[in-house]
């Protein structure tokens, strides 16, 4: 086997995101449909035999060893192993903005678990590496498993699901929302009735919407602006709690048509749709 693997870690979009309820613990019980891209950032692991340290080529500025989700999820699994381990240096090539809701780092920590499970061959099952997510992370677990879901409690009760494959526009207003802060304000909708999640539910998400995006509209008005103007081509969207939008086109060319037009300073991308995960494809590919 090699003892070095470069692997996507893909953004996510919340096609849809209900707050059903709030926990005595303060948590917020949600209903949300998961879709992946076919875009995101990309991760390249290396053992180094003799040296046991995991450890990133570049730093993260900002971001101390102890905090990043990519070296959590690696000492994690390295935990879980019953002899001595080669380190490994982690070197990524980011694309997805931080804070942007696409599920960042919450997709670097499962690609982490998932190679690091390749290639130090550990054998755990997805049950097991998506249980070690959950500790990372709420969103973690669905990134393990590779599969558009429906997410329901915290976001890691999982019903696979099959949403349409379309194309996205998805732009990135220039700010920061502060997700603690969304999720505490008074006036957000914490009520919305729990709907019956089909098996390997294929509905139409447009009819649902984001209960955090009133509050992120009154909050943050470069979101507020950047939907607005999204809004002339189509239904558009909050994910997560922001700050990326997006919008819904049946093709490429239409997508990108949108793209070319979008006012200047906001940054973003075209991207599928998928209803697999790009990590586990090229992961299939490389055994």
């Amino acid at each position: 086997m090699s003892n070095s693997i470069t692997l996507p870690s893909p953004a996510k979009l919340n096609l849809f995101l209900h707050i059903v309820g709030r926990r005595p613990d303060g948590y917020h019980e949600l209903q949300t449909l998961f879709q992946f891209l076919d875009y995101g950032d990309e991760i390249t692991f290396t053992l180094t035999p003799g040296d046991a340290r995991i450890c990133l080529e570049e730093p993260v500025p900002g971001v101390p060893d102890d905090d990043n989700l990519i070296i959590r999820a690696a000492r994690a699994l390295a935990e879980r192993a019953s002899h001595a381990l080669p380190g490994v240096t982690i070197r990524i090539q980011k694309r997805l903005p931080m804070g942007g809701g696409l599920g960042g780092g919450s997709s670097n920590a499962a690609t982490t678990l998932v190679a690091l499970n390749h290639l130090w061959e550990l054998h755990l099952d997805e049950n097991e590496l998506a249980e070690l997510g959950l500790d990372l992370g709420a969103d973690v677990p669905v990134f393990v498993r590779g599969r558009s879901a429906i997410g329901e409690g915290v976001g890691e009760k999982l019903t696979p699901a099959n949403p349409p494959e379309d194309w996205f526009v998805v732009l990135k207003p220039d700010c920061e929302i502060n997700t603690g802060k969304i999720f505490s304000e008074e006036g957000l909708t914490r009520d919305t009735p729990k709907m019956k999640i089909a098996p390997a539910f294929e509905g139409d998400a447009s009819r649902y919407r984001n209960d955090c995006e009133d509050v992120v509209r009154k909050l943050y008005p470069e979101v507020n602006k950047s939907l607005e103007w999204l809004s002339q081509f189509g239904p558009a969207r909050l994910t997560g709690t922001g700050a990326c939008i997006f919008g819904r086109f049946p093709t490429e060319s239409a997508a990108r048509i949108i793209w070319e037009s979008k006012p200047s300073g906001i940054t973003g991308f075209v991207a599928k749709g998928v209803n697999h995960s790009p990590l586990h494809k090229k992961l299939t590919e490389l055994k």
